[in-house]
């Protein structure tokens, strides 16, 4: 899979975050503006990261490695046996949802929705699941879509979510310790990206595989989501929240390939 943003979309989205036009960011690149927008929209060109990165949040270095093809290394997810990616596709947007189960209990929980139910039903028809729990990590509407249907399959299941709007009994709260069979769900709130942003934690994986975290768009391998509500927030929240989880950690995002803790502190160019 490839990334979610390539080196000129990590530029554009650090520079409007900083405030800085394409004109004063292209002289401290030493390019034209022409030639760094076209930069922008292809991720491809040589200009001076040095005199730019820096300006505008980010490190020079791992950009290069952005810019150099760099991608997290594939995961195993044989690790992870009951974990599931289920990526789908619409208005040219590719979005991704997660779906857990404990192999004992066959107690499985789904987050976020993503555009289209299909696949989420016949992976809990085909491994017998009862899906008890339906996790947002925010409520943007490729994150959602697909709630109608998952809710007319499992009349039953259980809503978690951050958001304002969302009833009492369905509201996150910090000290949530949700079992499902063996393993163990708690939640970290983590806006910037969205005002109910929030990031899922799994754990009591067998074997000793490590931990899961489901972090919605708060962070993508070697980027970060858009800080609609205020980028500054969505740094802290990353950093305080999300990557100071042991490195092992497999971070699974709303967009982009899986990565992990270790892989985003030594590669990603926002932190």
């Amino acid at each position: 899979m490839n990334l979610e943003d390539h080196a000129g979309d990590i530029v554009r989205k650090a520079r409007e975050a900083a405030g800085l036009t394409r004109e004063a960011a292209a002289t401290l690149a030493g390019v034209t503006p022409a030639a760094l927008e076209a930069f922008e929209k292809s991720g491809s060109g040589q200009f001076n990261l040095a005199g730019l990165a820096p300006r505008i949040g980010l490190t020079a270095q791992k950009l290069e490695g952005i810019l150099k093809g760099w991608s997290p290394a594939p995961v195993d997810l044989s690790l992870w046996r009951e974990l599931r990616v289920i990526s789908t596709t619409e208005e040219g947007n590719t979005v991704n949802c997660y779906l857990v189960w404990d192999e004992v209990t066959r107690e499985a929980a789904l987050f976020d929705t993503g555009w289209h139910a299909d696949q989420i039903l016949a992976l809990c028809r085909e491994n017998q699941l009862e899906l008890k729990h339906l996790f947002i990590t925010h409520t943007h509407r490729d994150h959602i879509a697909a709630l109608q249907p998952i809710r007319e399959a499992f009349p039953k299941i259980r809503l978690h979510s951050s958001s304002k709007n969302a009833p009492v009994d369905q509201r996150n709260r910090n000290n949530d310790f949700i079992h499902l069979g063996s393993l163990r769900i708690t939640n970290r709130e983590t806006p910037g990206h969205a005002e109910d942003g929030v990031t899922y934690i799994i754990g009591n994986f067998p074997e000793d595989a490590a931990g899961v975290a489901i972090v919605g768009d708060c962070i993508f391998a070697g980027s970060m989501g858009t800080g609609f509500q205020s980028t500054d927030v969505l740094k802290e929240s990353v950093r305080s929240k999300i990557l100071n989880l042991p490195p092992d950690t497999l971070l699974c995002p709303g967009h982009g390939p899986l990565t992990t803790v270790r892989q985003e502190l030594a590669n990603n160019p926002f932190f």
